[in-house]
């Protein structure tokens, strides 16, 4: 995978609308527009595949964590290239309570430079890699983790708007 992520911290974070999984004020016409959400806090993570250990952990972490983002204005997005009807498995099975948007065709991921080459066990492959950016409710990107360890991530992201009074 190149370490390439395109969006740096203190960018303004790239614009985008997708498909969407998810009930709330964030999802209209069962879409999602990133600019929509000025004024708010937004995770936005990045990851590989609805239904596997590490993006079932990450996904958990962040239900798990969620009734303290939503006490702070947080709104949390997964992204993957997963389709809708997965998505929609996916959040039913592990009870999750945040949006999941379908990047089916790679746009977003390529845009925020998180999709490319991976290599696993000496296999290549294109995917999207596990990464999240944190954005202000001016829209711009404040923290990016390019590397995510699942299990305990959304307490770090937590700790870090917090500290960043987002």
């Amino acid at each position: 995978m190149s370490d390439e992520i395109k969006v740096q911290a203190q960018q303004p974070a790239p614009d985008f609308t997708l498909p969407a999984v998810g009930d709330g004020d964030v999802v209209k016409n069962g879409q999602v527009h990133l600019a929509d959400l000025k004024g708010r806090s937004v995770v936005l993570y990045f990851y590989p595949k609805d239904d596997t250990p590490g993006c079932t952990k990450e996904a958990c972490s962040f239900r798990d964590a969620n009734h303290l983002m939503q006490q702070k204005g947080i709104v949390v997005l997964g992204i993957s290239t997963d389709g809708v009807e997965s998505h929609k498995k996916f959040a039913e099975k592990y009870g999750l309570p945040f949006t999941l948007l379908s990047d089916t065709d790679t746009t977003v991921s390529q845009l925020y430079g998180v999709y490319g080459e991976k290599n696993l066990y000496g296999r290549k492959f294109m995917g999207v890699s596990r990464a999240t950016f944190l954005i202000d409710q001016e829209g711009v990107v404040r923290k990016i983790w390019p590397r995510v360890k699942p299990d305990a991530h959304a307490q770090e992201v937590l700790t870090v708007a917090e500290a960043l009074n987002l």
